[in-house]
């Protein structure tokens, strides 16, 4: 059945991230961002044996914020302005490259000796022009700082931006929407107004958009200016994102920038070694010749 709410439904390319899959929804070959975000990938679930666990190698970014919410287990990010933080669910990790900013993401010692399982939310922002060169920051939020409330048998916790009256404590450089979902058997709720653009993604079963169903592990890009239903027939969990335009964005790799040139800097920076490096660590990822950009790390 063919569902007017729904302006574009972007499918997931399954992406080997190194000894666990993600589900990459954006960028697709239909829409290149959705509001600011330019990067959205579900991580897992995935389950490692003792003494396995995440590494993604020192890697750089520029002109985007990289946003990390969890579901299930942990990540420690270290990077090049000598931040070095655990993250666990319902936290998030906030890292605006800005100008040029370096980082890894590995699982914490603590997590190898035991079976763990990883899953959870990576997304990137695409930050507006006049904010891309900025400085570099990194923040993290405790899950305890996030606004988060139940209404009729659906629980809302708002990552980032502002929805239902409430602002989260994230700091953002435009108009977002992120919100993590969970509904129970025969509960709906109206997705927030007020947003250019918005999209559902659907990490279980159960939902649907205005009686619809939408298949699990698929991102709807609702039509502008609608008022859109979201219900569940079971236990059901989505992802809420949108926000206001950004402008064009260029992506090569794990640079974003509003200019092309600007890219090209990033990558002679990179290769010239002109980035920093991540204090303690020697690995890093090099700069790929001709990328696949299905297969940018975390």
């Amino acid at each position: 059945m063919m569902n007017q709410s729904i302006q574009h439904l972007i499918e997931p390319h399954v992406q080997d991230l190194g000894g666990f899959e993600a589900r990459r929804l954006l960028p697709s070959d239909t829409l290149a961002l959705i509001g600011p975000f330019i990067f959205f990938d579900h991580l897992g679930p995935a389950v490692f044996p003792p003494g396995k666990g995440v590494d993604v190698r020192p890697h750089p970014h520029i002109n985007l914020a990289t946003v990390t919410y969890l579901f299930e287990g942990a990540l420690m990010h270290r990077d090049s302005l000598g931040s070095v933080r655990e993250i666990r669910p319902g936290a998030v990790n906030w890292m605006t490259a800005g100008r040029g900013i370096v980082h890894s993401e590995r699982s914490p010692d603590s997590e190898r000796s035991r079976e763990v399982t990883l899953h959870g939310i990576q997304t990137w922002v695409a930050l507006p022009n006049e904010h891309e060169e900025t400085e570099p920051c990194f923040r993290h939020y405790p899950a305890t700082d996030l606004p988060t409330w139940e209404e009729l048998g659906v629980s809302f916790v708002l990552i980032a931006g502002a929805a239902y009256n409430r602002q989260s404590p994230v700091q953002t450089f435009s108009p977002i929407l992120y919100l993590d979902v969970k509904l129970t058997p025969g509960s709906h709720f109206t997705l927030p107004g007020g947003y250019s653009e918005r999209a559902v993604y659907s990490v279980t079963p159960g939902l649907e958009i205005d009686g619809v169903p939408l298949e699990q592990h698929r991102l709807a890009a609702i039509n502008a200016g609608k008022d859109i239903r979201i219900s569940a027939d079971g236990e059901a969990r989505c992802i809420l994102i949108g926000g206001e335009p950004v402008g064009e964005r260029h992506k090569w790799w794990n640079f974003v920038s509003s200019n092309l040139d600007r890219i090209e800097q990033a990558k002679q920076d990179w290769r010239s070694g002109r980035f920093g490096q991540v204090p303690g660590e020697t690995e890093f990822i090099p700069l790929p010749e001709e990328p696949d950009l299905n297969e940018q790390p975390m």
